[in-house]
């Protein structure tokens, strides 16, 4: 058996260095009509990205409208305990919530239960108390506040265009302190709604509207409306019991290059949820969603939304504005994340759209997202194709899984002209 080195992180204050003697991990093969060399195109991606340790573990799927016609597992869902990963592990999949969240309140959307232009505060009050930072004094954090000249609607809550950030996404959310005067201001805005772009936590409140309206928490609402209809069944905010151990654990990525597992956690039962993270799921039940899209709405029985719905959702939504970028303010968190040439990103309902056509991968119009511990999707309906690959490191946009990420992709490609 071949020993290999590996760093645990245990506790907070100890960094120790295992020796382990295992078996290569199993690799699981799923071809459709194709020549198994193609398959194995796409196998030594995955192959090659934990030899070179690029990640410790990773499971990625390619689908069509009709099925998988691919799916891979590699490497070690836990480092310390030794445990193969299988293509049914289970994943912290963060952001790519959002896109769940955006096919929710398309839903009421369809319903009649809410509209895209209307004031989202109609819906969630809260949203008058958001306001504008007009300006910022990085030195001493003193600021001024106004009102937003237009109101904040679902329309631009979907698309990023609140004027909403992240912590990671702009230094002033990440330093803005209210005042004792200030203690009702809910978040600032850092534009005016509807006149930037950038990505922050108003897919939050979008999931704070679907709870509001349909008077079902989001891990109700999506479980009766999403994830039961189009059996997701290890999709959810809590593992089910029993799955614990089919979880992948984090790992952070050092400035030495080196991964370094932390601790596996215990399970906590959570009780809140968030519309823009949160969610566990699989490479599997996450192609169910994306094979939803390829079949305009619908996927076996269930039909989840119109295929007039898809359409729009597929349209761009925030005309000549740049989306899908940013310098990191929080580099703990994320690395800078540039997946498109600067200009090419435009945003939809819910997902990052490319202008134009990148050479051997996704055509123009497709769509894309990803979660913080470096999950990624897209889903190219030109093509009539959709990935997946997922794995479990911090920060965000770790160069060497985007390489990998980018890999995998141009391989699925040839694999699909081979079917």
């Amino acid at each position: 058996m071949p020993c290999r080195c590996f760093v645990a992180l245990l506790g907070m204050a100890h960094l120790v260095m295992f020796v382990a003697c295992t078996q290569p991990s199993t690799l699981e093969i799923e071809g459709v009509g194709v020549g198994r060399s193609a398959a194995e195109r796409v196998d030594d991606v995955l192959a090659g990205a934990v030899r070179r340790q690029e990640v410790l573990g990773v499971v990625a799927m390619a689908v069509d409208r009709d099925g998988v016609f691919y799916r891979g597992a590699r490497g070690t869902a836990d480092d310390i305990l030794d445990m193969p990963i299988r293509t049914d592990a289970i994943f912290r999949i963060a952001s790519m919530t959002k896109p769940v969240t955006s096919v929710a309140a398309m839903q009421l959307v369809e319903r009649g239960l809410i509209d895209l232009d209307v004031a989202a505060a109609d819906y969630l009050p809260e949203l008058n108390r958001a306001l504008v930072v007009d300006e910022f004094n990085t030195e001493n954090g003193a600021y001024t506040l106004r009102p937003p000249q237009t109101p904040i609607t679902l329309r631009h809550l979907l698309t990023h265009t609140a004027g909403f950030g992240y912590g990671f996404t702009s230094a002033t959310t990440r330093d803005f302190e209210p005042s004792t005067e200030d203690q009702g201001v809910i978040e600032p805005l850092l534009f005016d709604p509807g006149t930037g772009w950038l990505y922050g936590t108003s897919t939050d409140w979008v999931g704070r509207v679907i709870e509001k309206v349909s008077g079902q928490s989001l891990e109700d609402y999506f479980h009766e409306h999403i994830f039961d209809p189009l059996q997701m069944v290890d999709t959810s905010f809590n593992v089910q019991d029993g799955s614990w151990l089919r979880t992948v654990t984090v790992s952070r990525r050092q400035s030495s290059g080196a991964l370094v597992q932390q601790v596996r956690d215990d399970p906590v039962l959570r009780t809140e949820f968030s519309g823009g993270g949160g969610l566990w799921s699989t490479a599997s039940d996450y192609s169910r969603f994306m094979r939803m899209w390829l079949n305009d709405g619908a996927l076996e029985e269930a039909r989840i939304l119109s295929s007039e719905t898809i359409a729009m959702m597929e349209e761009n939504q925030i005309g000549s504005l740049n989306a899908g970028e940013w310098t990191s303010t929080a580099p703990e968190n994320s690395n800078d994340f540039h997946p498109l040439a600067l200009g090419q990103g435009r945003w939809g309902l819910g997902f990052l759209l490319n202008r134009d056509d990148q050479p051997g991968r996704r055509a123009a119009g497709s769509l894309a997202w990803a979660g913080l511990y470096n999950t990624y999707f897209w889903i190219d309906p030109a093509h009539d194709v959709a990935g997946v690959l997922l794995t479990q490191i911090l920060p965000f946009a770790d160069p060497q899984v985007l390489a990998v990420f980018a890999e995998f992709e141009q391989s699925v490609y040839v694999l699909a002209a081979e079917t």
